[in-house]
């Protein structure tokens, strides 16, 4: 699949986790907090894509289009 948009950030938001699952915004800030403490990470760090495609166990093309727009 090509691309013609270029990623030019590296983090996931809540906004984006409800793109890719259909969740609600509570359910995509509870499973961003649940990668968190997974990875070990404090409240004010940030959660990269390739984090949140290996704990989900989605690849990240599949995620790529929905983060992009």
């Amino acid at each position: 699949m090509k691309l013609k948009h270029r990623l030019n950030r590296a983090c996931i938001y809540t906004k984006d986790i409800q793109r890719i699952t259909g969740k609600g915004e509570r359910q995509s800030r509870r499973l961003l907090k649940q990668i968190r403490i997974y990875y070990n990470k404090s409240r004010h760090q940030l959660v990269s894509i390739g984090e949140f495609c290996e704990y989900t166990g989605l690849k990240f093309d599949e995620v790529l289009p929905h983060i992009i727009g």
